[in-house]
C-alpha cells in the first residue's frame, strides 16, 4: 500500500509530496530554528497521514492537542500519571493501533525525559503481535537526545538517549518510523540524527547548523548560505521519500491549531489613568456617636466651609542634586533587590514609591525607567552608564529576562565566573532550576549569549555581539 502525503509546493508552484510508505522504513529529520514553521510542517503531515497510519506524537509543548478534536487522538496528560502508568498507556496504545499525543506541558525537563522515555520503551518492548505500522513524532528532539550532557540528571539522559537511539536505530523492524524535529543540529546526538534518511531544512543562521545542514543535504559548503535566506514555512527536503535531488517546499495550510497564542503585534488601548488611585485601605467604621442637643453645640459652620475650601498648602520637598538623587535612588533599589523573591513589577513599584517619598526624591521615576533600574539592580550594577549596547542587546528578551541576562553581561565584561544556577534563580525570582536552563537556552537560541562546556565541565558564556566572555566556572573553583 503506497500513499503520498501533499506537504505543499515547490518553486514552480508544482506539488511535493511525500510517500508514506517510504518514510516508514527510511524515517525524518525536520530541523528550523524557532519561528522557521517546524510544529506547522509536522502538522501538516500529521493531518495528511491521519487515518492512513497510527500516529504517535511526543509533545513537550502542549502544541499538538488539538489533533484530538479533528482526528480523534487520546492526549495523554503526562502530569496526571505516574511513570509506571505512562508505561501501561504507551503497551495499550501500541495494542489498540490508536493515535495518540503524550503531552509534556507543564513537567520538568527531567520529567519530561523520564516520561518519553518509558512511554517509547512501552512502544518499542511490544510484543511482536502489536508491531503494527506507526509514525512517531518527536518535536524538540534535541531535549531528548541531546549531544552533551548538560546539567540534566544523568539517569534521565541516559533513559531518554537511549529510547531516542532505540526508536531511530532499531524501530524500524518493530514498524516504528521517527520522524524528530529539532531547533538546532549542533544539540542533538548524532547517532540519533544520523539514522534519518530524509531531510526537511528550514532557516537557521548559525554557521555550524548551516554546515551540517547542508552536508546532509549533500550541497557544497558555499551553498549552505542558502539555508540562512529561507522563509517562514520554506524548507529544503530530500530524500527517498520526498526527491532525489534538494527541492524547495512551501509547506501549505493546515486544519488545526495550537492552544498557545502566536506573537502578534496588537494596538495599545488608552493610557489607563486610575492604576495607581485608591490604593488607601477603607477606613475603619466609627462609632456610633450620641446625638448633641442643639442648644448645647452650635457648630460655626461658615468657618468650617472656609477652612475645608482653602486648606493649608503642603511644603514641597526640597529638589536635590543630581549626584545625590542618583544616591539615593541606588539605595532605594538595592534595598528592594536583597529582599526580591519574584515578586511582580506593578507590586514593586509601590513598594518604590514609598522608598523614594521617604528619601525625599522627586520626581518619583516612571514605572518603565523603574524596571530598567531594578533589572540593574538585580544585576549588581549601579548606574546604566557604559551598559548601553548591553541594554540595546537585552531588549530584544522578554522583560524578565532583562536581568539575568545583565548579570551576565557583568561577569563577562568583568572576566569573572558566569553566576552559577542559584545565583540566576534568585535574580529570575525562581526556585526552579530547570526554569534557569530553560532561560539560559532561550538565550542562546535567541543569538545573544553562546555557551560552552569545557571537558573539565566547566561553564563559561560569551556575548558575541560585545566581545565579552565569562571566566570558567572550574578556572574559578
Amino acid at each position: 500500500m503506497s500513499a503520498q502525503v501533499d506537504l505543499g509546493t515547490d518553486e514552480r508552484g508544482g506539488s511535493v509530496g511525500l510517500d508514506l510508505a517510504e518514510l516508514l522504513s527510511t524515517r525524518l529529520l525536520v530541523q528550523g530554528n524557532s519561528g522557521s514553521g517546524k510544529s506547522h510542517l509536522l502538522r501538516r503531515l500529521l493531518e495528511g497521514s491521519a487515518g492512513t497510519v497510527q500516529q504517535v506524537v511526543i509533545d513537550p509543548e502542549g502544541d499538538f492537542v488539538t489533533l484530538s478534536d479533528a482526528f480523534g487522538h487520546t492526549v495523554i496528560d503526562a502530569a496526571a500519571y505516574s511513570l509506571a502508568e505512562v508505561a501501561t498507556i504507551g503497551g495499550r496504545i501500541r495494542a489498540h493501533r490508536a493515535s495518540a499525543v503524550l503531552s509534556l506541558e507543564g513537567l520538568e525537563i527531567d520529567d519530561q525525559m523520564r516520561c518519553a522515555a518509558a512511554f517509547l520503551n512501552a512502544l518499542f518492548d511490544a510484543p511482536r503481535d502489536h508491531w503494527f505500522s506507526a509514525l512517531v513524532v518527536v518535536d524538540e528532539a534535541q531535549l531528548f537526545a541531546p549531544a552533551a550532557a548538560g546539567e540534566v540528571a544523568d539517569d534521565a539522559r541516559k533513559a531518554s538517549l537511549s529510547a531516542m537511539t532505540n526508536l531511530m536505530c532499531r524501530g524500524r523492524k518493530r514498524g516504528l518510523a521517527g520522524v524528530i524535529a529539532t531547533q538546532r543540529l549542533a544539540k542533538l546526538a548524532k547517532n540519533v540524527a544520523a539514522e534519518a534518511s530524509n531531510f526537511l531544512m528550514g532557516r537557521t543562521f548559525l554557521d555550524i547548523d548551516m554546515l551540517r545542514a547542508a552536508d546532509l543535504l549533500g550541497m557544497e559548503r558555499r551553498q549552505a548560505e542558502a539555508i540562512r535566506d529561507l522563509e517562514r514555512g520554506q524548507f529544503l527536503g530530500l530524500g527517498p521519500a520526498i526527491a532525489r535531488r534538494p527541492v524547495l517546499v512551501r509547506v501549505g495550510a493546515v486544519r488545526t491549531g495550537t492552544n498557545h497564542a502566536a506573537p502578534s503585534l496588537l494596538p495599545l488601548p488608552e493610557p489607563a489613568r486610575d492604576l495607581l488611585a485608591n490604593l488607601e485601605p477603607a477606613p475603619l467604621p466609627l462609632p456610633p456617636v450620641q446625638p448633641i442637643e442643639p442648644a448645647r453645640f452650635q457648630p460655626d459652620v461658615d468657618g468650617l466651609l472656609k477652612a475645608i475650601e482653602a486648606p493649608a498648602p503642603l511644603p514641597e520637598l526640597p529638589l536635590l542634586a543630581d549626584d545625590e538623587r542618583e544616591a539615593r535612588l541606588h539605595g532605594v533599589l538595592r534595598n528592594l533587590a536583597l529582599v526580591f523573591t519574584g515578586q511582580p513589577a506593578p507590586a514593586l513599584y509601590q513598594d518604590f514609591t514609598i522608598g523614594c517619598r521617604m528619601g525625599g526624591i522627586a520626581p518619583v521615576p516612571p514605572l518603565a525607567e523603574f524596571r530598567r533600574r531594578f533589572a540593574l539592580a538585580l544585576a549588581g550594577i549601579d548606574g546604566a552608564q557604559g551598559w548601553d549596547e548591553a541594554l540595546a542587546i537585552g531588549a530584544a528578551l522578554p522583560e524578565e529576562m532583562l536581568a539575568p541576562f545583565m548579570a551576565v553581561a557583568r561577569a563577562a565584561r568583568d572576566e569573572l565566573p558566569s553566576p552559577d544556577d542559584a545565583e540566576l534563580a534568585r535574580i529570575y525570582g525562581t526556585a526552579s532550576l530547570g526554569r534557569v536552563k530553560r532561560l539560559l537556552g532561550y538565550m542562546e537560541e535567541r543569538g545573544v549569549i553562546v555557551i560552552r562546556t569545557d571537558l573539565g565541565g566547566g561553564r563559561s558564556i560569551a556575548l558575541p555581539h560585545l566581545g565579552w566572555t565569562t571566566a570558567s566556572t572550574s578556572r574559578a573553583a
